[in-house]
C-alpha cells in the first residue's frame, strides 16, 4: 500500500508542481497592485518565516551543520531571492503575465548544459532533441512580442530570474540534498527575507495599499507557493535528475499563458498554442529514462 501511494505521489507531483508554480505569476500580478515588488516580497517572506518557524517548532527536525547553513543561505538567495525578485520586477515593468514565465522557461537548456558538466549527469541525444524542441516551443510563444523600452527592463529582469533559478536548483541538488527540508527552508527564507527587507528599505517607498485582493494574493504566494510548490520542487530534485526536473519548467509558460488568457484576456494565437503543444512534447521526450 505504501509503495502504491509513493508511486501515485511520484506521478502526481510534476502536475501539481507545474500548476502551482504557474499560479505564482498570476498572483504576483494581483499583489503588485498593492505594493512595489521588493516591498511585497519582504512582507511575503516575513509571513513565510513565521509559518516555517511553526513547522520547525512542531516537528523539531535536525539542523544542518554550519556548512549546511551556508549552503542553505546560498540556495535560498538564488532560488527565492533573485528569481522571485526578477519575476516581480518583470511584471512590474509591463511584461505580460502570460509571458513573464517565458524566459525562466528556458531553464532546461541552461540546466542540461551545466548539469552535464557540474553534476556528472549524462544527457542523452534524445534528451537534447527534447530540449531543443522545448526551446523552439518557447520561441513560438514569444514571437512578435515587444522587447524594447520599459518592457526591455522587464525582459532583463526575467533573464536574471532564469540564471538564478537554474543555478539555485543545481546548487540545491548538489549541496543541500541531505538537509532536512523544514530546517533548510527556514534558513533560506530568513536569509532572503533579510535581503528583501534591506533592498526595499534602500530603493522603495515601503507604501502598501491593503485590500482583500492584496491579502488573499499574498496569502496564496506565501503558503501555496513558498511552502507548497517549493517543497514539491525540492522533493522532485531529490528523486530525479536535474535535467528531468528542469524540463517541467517548459510547461509553466503554457499553463501561465492559459491562466492569463482566462483572467486578464491576454492574447493566445495559433502559433502560441502550437508552441505550448511542442513544449509538452519536449517534456515527455526529456523525461524519458
Amino acid at each position: 500500500m505504501n509503495r502504491d501511494l509513493e508511486n501515485l505521489a511520484a506521478r502526481a507531483a510534476p502536475v501539481i508542481f507545474v500548476v502551482l508554480w504557474s499560479t505564482g505569476f498570476v498572483a504576483t500580478k494581483y499583489v503588485l497592485i498593492g505594493a512595489e515588488p521588493v516591498t511585497y516580497l519582504a512582507i511575503r517572506m516575513g509571513l513565510v518565516i513565521i509559518l516555517m518557524a511553526i513547522v520547525v517548532a512542531v516537528w523539531r527536525p535536525q539542523w544542518p551543520s554550519w556548512s549546511g547553513v551556508g549552503h542553505s543561505i546560498m540556495a535560498g538567495i538564488l532560488v527565492h531571492g533573485f528569481y522571485l525578485g526578477g519575476t516581480a520586477v518583470a511584471i512590474e515593468h509591463a511584461v505580460p503575465v502570460g509571458l513573464s514565465a517565458l524566459i525562466p522557461g528556458l531553464q532546461p537548456i541552461l540546466t542540461s548544459t551545466i548539469a552535464n558538466r557540474w553534476l556528472g549527469e549524462r544527457v542523452t541525444m534524445l534528451q537534447w532533441v527534447g530540449l531543443v524542441l522545448g526551446l523552439a516551443g518557447v520561441g513560438l510563444i514569444l514571437h512578435g512580442r515587444p522587447m524594447s523600452g520599459e518592457v526591455g527592463w522587464g525582459w532583463l529582469a526575467s533573464g536574471v530570474a532564469l540564471v538564478s533559478i537554474t543555478l539555485g536548483a543545481l546548487y540545491q541538488k548538489r549541496f543541500c540534498g541531505d538537509i532536512d527540508w523544514r530546517s533548510g527552508n527556514l534558513i533560506q527564507y530568513v536569509a532572503v527575507g533579510i535581503l528583501f527587507a534591506i533592498v526595499a528599505w534602500i530603493f522603495e517607498s515601503g507604501e502598501v495599499r491593503w485590500s482583500i485582493q492584496f491579502v488573499l494574493s499574498l496569502f496564496w504566494l506565501a503558503v501555496v507557493l513558498s511552502i507548497g510548490s517549493i517543497s514539491v520542487l525540492y522533493w522532485l530534485i531529490r528523486r530525479r535528475g536535474a535535467t528531468q526536473v528542469a524540463s517541467l519548467f517548459y510547461l509553466v509558460p503554457a499553463v501561465t499563458a492559459l491562466m492569463a488568457y482566462v483572467l486578464f484576456g491576454e492574447r493566445l494565437d495559433a502559433l502560441s498554442l502550437l508552441g505550448m503543444a511542442i513544449c509538452a512534447i519536449a517534456v515527455v521526450v526529456v523525461s524519458r529514462k
